[in-house]
């Protein structure tokens, strides 16, 4: 790991690409909400790396303490970390309230489709409430907002454009789409730096597999299912829906690494820090592909099998969504980088170490002390 220079600005390393190991971003203190959940923890890492001081502000009611143990050895320095809930406002302003923030990026928040469609104002307070409470924690420093593809609803065509018509089909998304617009509002209002990250289907996990999805209950996202049944945790996977107007009847997705999907917000932290119009970027691999593409991909990758049977399509979801990732390329100089077999390499990889190390420990604390608030966007 590249020892990062002292003070301010701090520069950017990495072996990935020029965009990456080139570029320097004014930054102290980066805070990192939700930092110890899937998608944070891999941004800490880059974080870490490239040399800033971060601060992790979680609950972890679905994230474990000693992941930033694991964050520690991956990058050779720990972030600092307070245990509180982002939509306890006075107890979030008082975390914070001494520190001289420089950046930050906003991960905490609810993300299950179908919870959302069970119990919607649990979403609503979660993702909204808790990203206008990080808003206004932040004042005018540079802000990286986690959203999700499912701002976009049913699209009219694929690949998706940051222009297309927003039309959410699920709680979930609209609480995304709100936050956004409360975001954009306050951004314009202030003068202050923006950006606001589309994910589409984040998978994997870091290389060394050390940190990885590791979701509370039974997993409801595609990838992690295939990991439990490729080490046996569960029988088989069940595909939720093989009827759909797709090429072979599955639903078509756009996933992306999450190395790949961490270094965007370094760079969209770097672009923030000079510019003050807000920005709104995919993050895809714009490509698409389909539930049983993704199966046999993961076989063909790792040679393990995955017995699937079929299911009734889930509440919400829509048939195709897949992104163009044109507006990431020319603005932050990021593309995914990582293929569908890495993605399906690395995700076992985790899966087998979480199984020798940590698969007790999760046993052992339940399911019900994680069941509150979920701390990956």
């Amino acid at each position: 790991m590249a020892e990062a220079p002292k003070g301010l600005p701090w520069e950017i390393r990495s072996d990935r690409d020029d965009a990456l190991s080139s570029r320097t971003i004014c930054a102290m203190t980066v805070l990192v909400t939700g930092g110890a959940g899937y998608i944070g923890s891999h941004v800490c890492v880059r974080l870490l790396e490239a040399g800033a001081d971060v601060l992790v502000v979680d609950d972890f009611s679905n994230a474990r303490p000693d992941v930033l143990d694991r964050v520690e050895k991956i990058a050779g320095h720990r972030p600092r970390v307070v245990k509180v809930d982002v939509c306890d406002y006075p107890a979030f302003v008082q975390a914070v309230e001494s520190e001289r923030l420089t950046g930050v990026i906003h991960l905490a928040g609810l993300k299950s489709v179908s919870d959302s469609v069970r119990d919607p104002l649990r979403y609503y307070r979660a993702n909204f409430i808790g990203t206008m409470n990080a808003r206004e924690v932040a004042g005018d420093c540079p802000f990286v907002f986690s959203s999700s593809a499912t701002v976009y609803g049913e699209p009219e065509h694929c690949p998706l454009s940051e222009d297309a018509k927003t039309a959410p089909l699920n709680p979930y998304g609209f609480s995304k789409l709100a936050s956004e617009r409360c975001l954009i509002d306050a951004s314009a209002a202030a003068g202050s730096p923006l950006a606001i990250l589309r994910y589409f289907n984040p998978v994997g996990a870091h290389s060394s597999g050390f940190i990885g999805d590791d979701p509370q209950g039974t997993p409801q996202n595609l990838m992690p299912l295939i990991e439990q049944v490729a080490v046996g945790r569960i029988p088989d996977l069940t595909i939720h829906g093989a009827d759909y107007p797709t090429r072979d009847g599955t639903a078509i997705r756009d996933y992306v690494h999450v190395e790949d999907l961490a270094d965007a917000h370094i760079l969209a932290l770097r672009a923030r820090a000079k510019a003050s119009d807000p920005l709104i970027v995919n993050l895809g691999s714009a490509r698409g592909h389909s539930v049983r593409e993704v199966i046999e991909g993961f076989q063909c990758a790792t040679g393990r099998r995955i017995a699937c049977q079929v299911g009734p399509r889930r509440a919400g979801d829509a048939a195709e969504l897949w992104a163009s990732a044109a507006r990431a390329k020319a603005l932050l100089n990021w593309e995914a980088q990582r293929t569908l077999a890495q993605m399906c390499q690395d995700s076992l990889r985790w899966r087998e170490y979480w199984c020798e190390h940590l698969q007790q420990h999760s046993i052992d604390r339940g399911d019900s002390e994680r069941s509150r608030f979920v701390t990956a966007a």
